[in-house]
């Protein structure tokens, strides 16, 4: 049964409460908490988005011995605020022989990709909009229309640098979810579902319940997906679509203003769902180490433990776009097909054979005969 957050509240004596007050209007009740619950995640996830924005030049700064925003707010915390400004106060520019409406719907593309794989994203038990029983499915489905929408930036913008940037963020986009479905593919087996609470409750707090760590191909597919997914946000060292000594900026070269500020947003949330989920499917998700109670009371710790796990993923990825220098596009291809894809069915495979072998069993259980 699909378990929603309206579903998950309703097992509480407060909501019998809210509905009297709603006069047993159910329907109004679930449809006002389904809406504060999306605003308070966008909201949420856009303040990411925006400091990620700070996080990603304080990061590279301290790598590269400078000092990065320091002049707004304390250590330079609201800079992604004044940029926010500066961005609306920008003159909204297209050119003359764009296609007007395919310019317009491109970044709102991206942004309704990202904003909507948050409707599956497990925060904490309970705190999901709905757990679909084929939340992956939805998940790669929907979130596909980034790469729609990277393309379309670059075709609508009638520029060639803005064309070869979308070209290659679809070529890219399409080729990379080959890999990180199929691993995705993987951890499914183990779990028996495809819902992220089926998931996420068949793992455990502690690093050898985690299906990371259930046995050698499960822990291969976690790297797979974590270079899967750094493609397909278009982050380094796989940003060819936006390389800007060859393309001056890709897709978005022609868009000016908040329209920029949209691809640049959805970016940044895109990195901290694909994160989110990472963080589910490997490494336990919200699951409290040592205590396996799903309570109201709970939320909260649960959902420090998620954002802690989904944060630290976000440093890696910022850590890694500073260490490593940008592929060739040739190098990109073939790290996909030849590389990346042969292993992820490998792990698929090793994956099968190991459920059917040891009976479902991890390496923790074969070895202490506990979970």
């Amino acid at each position: 049964m699909n378990q929603t957050v309206v579903s998950y509240l309703a097992q509480y004596e407060f909501f019998d409460f809210l509905v009297a007050i709603f006069k047993n209007n159910q329907s109004l009740l679930s449809f006002l908490i389904y809406l504060i619950f999306a605003l308070l995640i966008v909201g949420m996830c856009a303040t990411i988005g925006g400091l990620g924005t700070y996080a990603e030049r304080k990061i590279s700064a301290d790598i590269q011995a400078r000092i990065g925003p320091n002049r707004v707010g304390p250590y330079g915390l609201l800079q992604f605020l004044a940029d926010g400004v500066k961005m609306i106060i920008k003159e909204d520019i297209m050119p003359a022989t764009a296609d007007k409406m395919l310019f317009y719907l491109a970044p709102l593309l991206c942004l309704t990709g990202v904003f909507a794989t948050l409707a599956v994203l497990p925060f904490a038990g309970g705190f999901i909009m709905t757990d679909l029983n084929v939340g992956i499915f939805y998940l790669v489905a929907i979130s596909s229309l980034v790469g729609v929408g990277v393309f379309l930036g670059g075709y609508a913008s009638n520029s060639k640098w803005s064309m070869l940037g979308g070209m290659r963020g679809a070529s890219q986009i399409i080729s990379y979810e080959i890999p990180v479905t199929i691993s995705i593919l993987a951890i499914t087996l183990l779990a028996g579902g495809m819902g992220f609470g089926t998931i996420v409750s068949n793992q455990g707090g502690l690093p050898h319940q985690w299906f990371m760590f259930h046995n050698p191909f499960a822990f291969l597919a976690t790297f797979v997906y974590f270079v899967g997914a750094l493609a397909e946000t278009n982050r380094a060292p796989f940003d060819l679509p936006e390389a800007e000594s060859e393309l001056v900026s890709g897709y978005h070269t022609e868009y000016t203003g908040m329209r920029f500020g949209f691809f640049a947003l959805a970016e940044y949330i895109e990195v901290f769902v694909v994160c989110g989920v990472a963080t589910a499917l490997f490494l336990g998700g919200y699951n409290i180490p040592g205590l396996d109670i799903d309570i109201l009371p709970l939320q909260a710790i649960q959902f420090t433990i998620f954002m802690t796990k989904t944060l630290l993923l976000y440093y890696v990825v910022i850590w890694i776009r500073w260490t490593f220098p940008r592929l060739r596009v040739d190098q990109l291809m073939s790290i996909c097909w030849k590389y990346l894809t042969p292993i992820a069915i490998f792990n698929l495979v090793g994956c099968a054979i190991w459920m059917v072998a040891f009976n479902g069993k991890s390496i923790a259980e074969l070895v202490f005969g506990s979970h």
